[in-house]
């Protein structure tokens, strides 16, 4: 018997996008670098080994991702404490359109999504740093 769901994956990701500021890519290129600008990639540590990540973001896998801008949780990290601005973005923006409605909701401001995602980055010239495993 099929699992009969209230949203779909899609439906959510459209109703996370009309609450959510959305950065283009020729917008978030101006922005790498910047002072105040953290660039979150919400992707899994296989991903990034694959595809590699823009240049100077922070990993934070979806699963923790809660758990760390909490400033009263005990895995807290201080970088989400800074007052930047962050975008976060993971391969084609509907995981990181979701993580950026949560992070909204938890009140961590201002936040903001990347068009396209990693996808969009790479199609339009983005510059990509690639990321080893970490050795054992």
């Amino acid at each position: 018997m099929p699992l009969n769901i209230k949203k779909t994956v899609q439906q959510m990701v459209d109703e996370a996008s009309r609450e959510i500021e959305t950065v283009s890519v020729e917008e978030a290129k101006k922005l790498l670098g910047q002072p105040g600008i953290t660039f979150i990639d919400i992707r899994d540590p296989r991903e990034l080994w694959r595809d590699g990540t823009i240049p100077g973001a922070i990993n934070v896998t979806r699963g923790m991702l809660e758990m760390w801008i909490d400033p009263h949780s005990p895995y807290a990290k201080d970088y989400f404490q800074t007052g930047n601005k962050f975008i976060f973005f993971c391969a084609g923006a509907w995981r990181s359109a979701l993580a950026t409605k949560t992070a909204q909701d938890m009140g961590l401001s201002p936040v903001a999504h990347l068009e396209g995602g990693l996808s969009g980055w790479k199609k339009a010239g983005g510059p990509v740093e690639q990321v080893e495993p970490k050795k054992k």
